[in-house]
């Protein structure tokens, strides 16, 4: 029985939370995105994006009587008979449930979404090396881009059907006048049906799920110390690792990560040590001076060689290796193009301030550099 004249009670509390859950968590997540240094961010919110849609494909078999599966209507001609009386009929009935457009809309979303849950996931593992999926950058880095590229154009995808599904209520809304905007916030649809009954079980569950994304949301946001987060990438301790290129590179400037650059550009290096950056490296110097003895230069070089990034996983060193496209390595990072590339949009005028003073500092906007992290959380620059 009705308990509100020519309504219907559609959509139980916890269900209006889940939706907007979905709907703000998939907004968030694309905003955050935009921005490499809000990575952790983006990622805890897709985590709710993703829990969500589980809870939403669970719902659609055991939830209330208006979100189970079975109550959609997808036949075709449903779905032309819909746009049909949409168009002759401005003050047409609407269904208490899902209509034709509605339910397709449901698919879509789950379809699409799962897609990005699953390839960001995916994603985490392969290109960050990070969350319980770290393990697989081992294997596969190769396809870092490849999920890259579906993560993306599904992501967008979706953007462009919930523009689509805003404006069908919009119009339902403000043409129709079946304030249908209102029906996810109080629940209650301008219909005519049985209202929908809340179960305390079913309510459980529901709160469960979301008690749980909010735990996880809070947990996630660090960006680097828990199980969803953590990276297999360990810091590099330089002094440990090779005591040599610490103390002697490290004399006059912060050691740099050997996988930043291919084999190819250290032994360029190594080869051109007259002119070492506009410096003369060379044994025979006097004491005091730029002198390395030949013994640790090549100590130093077989080190840099060893963990180049032509034999790393790590995502610089992987994007760094396809943008030389097999090309001969350059001496200097900043030379190429994956270099150039990410650091397209920032000004010229910030390579000469006070803070950064020239392109290859990196260390002025990548926290934790000199231990070799080189992550989006950590990147901050200086104002």
């Amino acid at each position: 029985m009705n308990k509100k004249k020519d309504k219907v009670f559609v959509w139980p509390i916890y269900t209006r939370i889940i939706h907007w859950l979905i709907a703000f968590s998939f907004t968030f997540a694309f905003i955050f995105s935009l921005k490499e240094n809000l990575l952790n961010f983006h990622v805890a919110v897709g985590i709710i994006f993703g829990l969500m849609l589980v809870y939403r494909i669970i719902w659609g078999f055991i939830g209330s009587q208006y979100s189970r599966f079975s109550t959609l209507k997808l036949a075709p001609s449903k779905l032309k008979f819909y746009f049909v009386e949409k168009i002759q009929n401005r003050w047409r009935e609407i269904p208490a449930g899902h209509n034709p457009a509605s339910s397709w809309f449901t698919l879509i979303v789950l379809f699409l979404g799962s897609i990005i849950s699953i390839t960001g996931l995916l994603l985490y593992g392969v290109q960050e090396g990070k969350g319980y999926l770290g393990f697989l950058n081992n294997e596969y880095y190769m396809y870092m881009d490849t999920l890259f590229d579906i993560h993306i154009y599904a992501s967008y995808t979706l953007l462009v059907w919930v523009i689509i599904h805003i404006s069908g209520v919009l119009v339902e809304q403000f043409y129709h006048k079946t304030s249908m905007v209102f029906a996810m916030i109080t629940g209650y649809k301008k219909a005519k049906g049985e209202d929908s009954k809340v179960g305390k079980y079913k309510g459980g569950i529901s709160y469960i799920f979301i008690l749980l994304s909010i735990m996880v949301f809070f947990v996630s946001i660090d960006g680097r110390n828990n199980p969803f987060v953590v990276s297999k990438h360990t810091q590099i301790d330089y002094k440990h690792e090779s005591f040599t290129y610490y103390t002697e590179c490290g004399a006059c400037h912060q050691p740099y990560p050997p996988f930043m650059l291919p084999e190819s550009s250290w032994k360029r290096i190594q080869g051109d040590l007259k002119n070492h950056f506009g410096e003369e490296i060379s044994p025979t110097m006097k004491k005091g001076e730029n002198r390395i003895s030949l013994n640790d230069q090549t100590v130093i070089f077989n080190y840099l060689t060893q963990h180049s990034a032509d034999k790393s996983t790590r995502e610089i060193a992987v994007k760094v290796m396809k943008s030389l496209n097999g090309a001969r390595g350059r001496k200097s990072i900043t030379k190429i193009k994956y270099w150039k590339d990410t650091h397209a949009d920032i000004p010229r005028e910030l390579f000469k301030s006070k803070k950064v003073k020239r392109k290859a500092n990196c260390f002025a906007c990548h926290k934790n550099f000199e231990k070799g992290i080189i992550e989006d959380i950590d990147i901050k620059i200086p104002r």
